[in-house]
């Protein structure tokens, strides 16, 4: 696919994901956080364009150890760092870049699930050394801090090298604990059998808002949020997973939107934040905007 039309995707996927609402316990159009306001997105998921359109434009199907991942995943923290105070999107452009590099080397949306699993693997090390400069520019906890290779340690790249450690496999000492670092060390299930299938489903016979917002609910409904299991512990996570279950019981009922409103203000005031899923809502819309324009 043509590099200029992925990297608009990637970008109406990222405004599309937060302009959902009322997303629980997340930014939203109506609700903002006293460190981050909803455009701050916005201007997230724009800035982001230049550094898609360049990484898919470059991506070669022979040489997938060229890809550069990491290097645009840097480039496009860079650049949001350039407009936004703070970590807005990392966990976004770790989704959406090798999502965007698959779609360029593929000649249908049944191809991308297999080559992001193809370019992951063939990651470097060079790429695990941005990935660590991307997540301390983001100021990102939880990815690489519960083992050897700590992203704030200030012999990290030293020891990547030395031991040949690449991006798949520091995001595969992170899978236990970090639900992105899963998704892009298997064949990402989350994102294309649980939020890909649940947005193409609704966005075609309803509204893209209520598109994100139970796409965001179906997959926080079954995938506990690793950044709530950070900070809360994983029985709260569970918690969380199982009120959004109950939640989605009602969602054809005519207070529907009441019961919503009442469980985003409940996660708000508990300052219970699925931020994980969120991005993996991002990727599931860029998901069902690639399959619509490959069919097209």
């Amino acid at each position: 696919m043509d590099s200029e039309k992925i990297a608009k995707i990637a970008q109406i996927a990222s405004c599309l994901e937060v302009s959902g609402y009322p997303k629980p316990g997340n930014v939203h159009r109506t609700r903002d956080f006293d460190d981050m306001v909803f455009e701050d997105f916005l201007i997230s998921g724009v800035v982001i364009g230049d550094t898609i359109r360049k990484a898919t434009a470059s991506v070669d199907a022979n040489y997938p150890e060229n890809a550069q991942m990491g290097k645009y995943i840097l480039e496009a923290v860079k650049e949001t760092d350039n407009w936004i105070a703070n970590n807005t999107n990392l966990g976004i452009v770790m989704l959406l870049v090798p999502i965007s590099c698959a779609a360029a080397i593929s000649n249908s949306f049944d191809e991308i699930r297999e080559n992001v699993v193809k370019l992951m693997a063939a990651t470097t090390v060079d790429d695990a050394i941005d990935l660590y400069d991307a997540i301390n520019i983001a100021d990102a906890g939880g990815m690489g801090d519960q083992d050897e290779y700590d992203v704030a340690s200030e012999n990290a790249k030293e020891e990547l090298r030395e031991n040949n450690q690449t991006m798949y496999d520091v995001l595969k000492i992170s899978a236990p604990w970090d639900r992105l670092a899963s998704e892009l060390t298997t064949d990402m299930p989350t994102c294309f059998d649980i939020g890909f299938k649940t947005y193409s489903e609704v966005k075609d016979n309803d509204s893209l808002n209520r598109a994100s917002v139970l796409t965001f609910l179906t997959i926080l409904s079954q995938v506990p949020d690793t950044l709530i299991s950070r900070k809360y512990g994983d029985e709260k996570a569970g918690e969380v997973s199982g009120q959004t279950e109950e939640l989605l019981k009602f969602k054809d009922d005519d207070n529907f939107s009441d019961k919503l409103n009442e469980f985003d203000n409940y996660l708000f005031e508990n300052k219970l934040n699925p931020g994980t899923t969120a991005d993996l809502t991002a990727a599931s819309i860029m998901l069902s905007f690639l399959a619509s324009e490959f069919d097209s």
